[in-house]
Order: structure tokens, then C-alpha cells, then sequence
């Protein structure tokens, strides 16, 4: 396969072996896309602009790290990071967590975090702005089988959150986290409400509220 960056589509799967795969991701290596691959599919995503995602992005981000240091629950937070297992799968969650005793399982200095070497993260949140139905589709099937314990599709349109616990390679609804006890996902949504029309720091002073 050789393709050149305007010939590759985006935001929809198409058949690539392994190697296929990286000598794209070498040949756009200065590209902002967000990279998948799953089952013989890649997926390049363009880097989100739209304001509405970058928001959402930060207030997900900044809620769950606040529940976690109030709580007392040890939480290491990662940003669009690439999780691989090598030849098999591989994938750049917009957030993602390691808790308690994961927390700091991933050392300083890492690039690309080898599933082959370390454990998948604990919560993976994906903010969905123009990819909502595969990130409830093709992409929970990817988290399921690298055995991610909790997954969040953030619904930015319409502030909502959609959540699973996933286990034995299935997952279900769920309203309030079991990774992160007690973190309701309605608690969220409202400060994902609340962040159109207040700045994040009124946020913020919202949510200690509610989880004091």
C-alpha cells in the first residue's frame, strides 16, 4: 500500500496489514490524525478543532482527576497517548487512566505504551464530536478486547455520557463509575451542561461541591 496523505481517507475504516499500517503512520508523521487499527482496519481520525470538543476535553479531564485527588484514589491521567499491542491492535483514546495500584505503572519516559509489557489502562474516554457511532460501535469492541476495565463515550453534542463497564471481553451500561466508586455519570453530564455557560473555574467550584 502506498498512499500519500491526501489520498488516505479519514474517519472510516479501511483493510491494512500490520506493516501497511506503520509505513503510514512513518509517511504522516508530522499529521495531527489520531491512529486505529483493529481486526486488519485502520482508522485515521483528523485532530479535533471544534471548540465544543476541546471544552469537553478539558472538563472530563479536570472532573476526574478532581474526584480522584478528593477522594484519595491514587490516578495517573494520559492525554491522546498510543496504547500498542504489536501486530494485533492499537489505538489513541482522547483520555485515558491508570488507578491505584496501576497508577504508576507506565514509567517516565515511555512513548508508545507496549501492551505486551504493561497493563491496558483502567478507563479509556473517547469525545465524540463527529465519530459517536464508532465510538460505540467498532471502537468498544478494540477496548474490550484489549481488556480495558471502564469505557466513556463522551457525547458532546448532546452532553451526554455513555458508559460501560466491560469485562470478559463484553461490556455493559453503567450510571456510576466502578472504576472511580461513587463518580455518578450524571454529576458529569452536568458539568459538561454547566461549562456552556460558566467558565471552567466556576465549574470546577461546582463539582468540589458535589463531591465533597
Amino acid at each position: 500500500m502506498s498512499k500519500t496523505q491526501t489520498q488516505l481517507p479519514t474517519d472510516t475504516w479501511i483493510p491494512a496489514s500490520w506493516q501497511e499500517y506503520l509505513q503510514i503512520l512513518t509517511d504522516l508523521l508530522n499529521n495531527q490524525a489520531k491512529s486505529y487499527y483493529y481486526k486488519g482496519h485502520m482508522r485515521l481520525e483528523m485532530a479535533p478543532v471544534s471548540f465544543d470538543h476541546g471544552q469537553n476535553h478539558v472538563v472530563i479531564i479536570f472532573a476526574v482527576t478532581l474526584f480522584a485527588a478528593l477522594k484519595g484514589i491514587p490516578a495517573t491521567g494520559l492525554d491522546t497517548t498510543t496504547f500498542r499491542k504489536t501486530g494485533i491492535q492499537d489505538c489513541q483514546p482522547d483520555v485515558a487512566y491508570y488507578v491505584r495500584e496501576r497508577a504508576q505503572s507506565i514509567p517516565t519516559g515511555t512513548g508508545i505504551v507496549n501492551l505486551d509489557l504493561y497493563p491496558a489502562p483502567d478507563l479509556v474516554i473517547e469525545i465524540a464530536k463527529t465519530s459517536l457511532l464508532d465510538d460505540l460501535g467498532t471502537k468498544r469492541s478494540l477496548y474490550e478486547d484489549l481488556n480495558v476495565s471502564e469505557y466513556w463515550v463522551v457525547d458532546v453534542q448532546n452532553a451526554q455520557i455513555i458508559a460501560y463497564a466491560i469485562a470478559e471481553q463484553g461490556s455493559k451500561r453503567i450510571q456510576v463509575s466502578q472504576v472511580l466508586p461513587g463518580l455518578a455519570m450524571s454529576i458529569l453530564e452536568e458539568a459538561l451542561r454547566r461549562s456552556r455557560e460558566m467558565n471552567q473555574s466556576q465549574v470546577g467550584s461546582w463539582l468540589i461541591s458535589q463531591f465533597q
